[in-house]
């Protein structure tokens, strides 16, 4: 994993826009390091997703998506 520059393919999201990837890419983070979490694990195995939306996501979007799950507001299920 370590290797990769950027995301391997991935076909739920076959065509050029990739928006709907990076934002489930940011749901599945924060949903896998929730359960970890939950279930007292490490979660470290949750980093693929971080790893992947870095590099699919602009920053102004993940800033403001971590900013509305810090306050509440986000419109996404976690």
């Amino acid at each position: 994993m370590s290797n990769y520059s950027t995301p391997p393919f991935d076909p739920r999201f076959p065509n050029q826009n990739q928006t709907r990837n990076c934002y489930q890419n940011f749901l599945d983070f924060h949903r896998c390091t929730k359960i970890m979490k939950r279930r007292g694990k490490d979660s470290s195995p949750c980093d693929y997703y971080r790893k992947v939306y870095h590099s699919l996501c602009p920053l102004s979007w993940v800033q403001r998506w971590t900013d509305q799950i810090r306050e509440g507001t986000f419109p996404g299920k976690i």
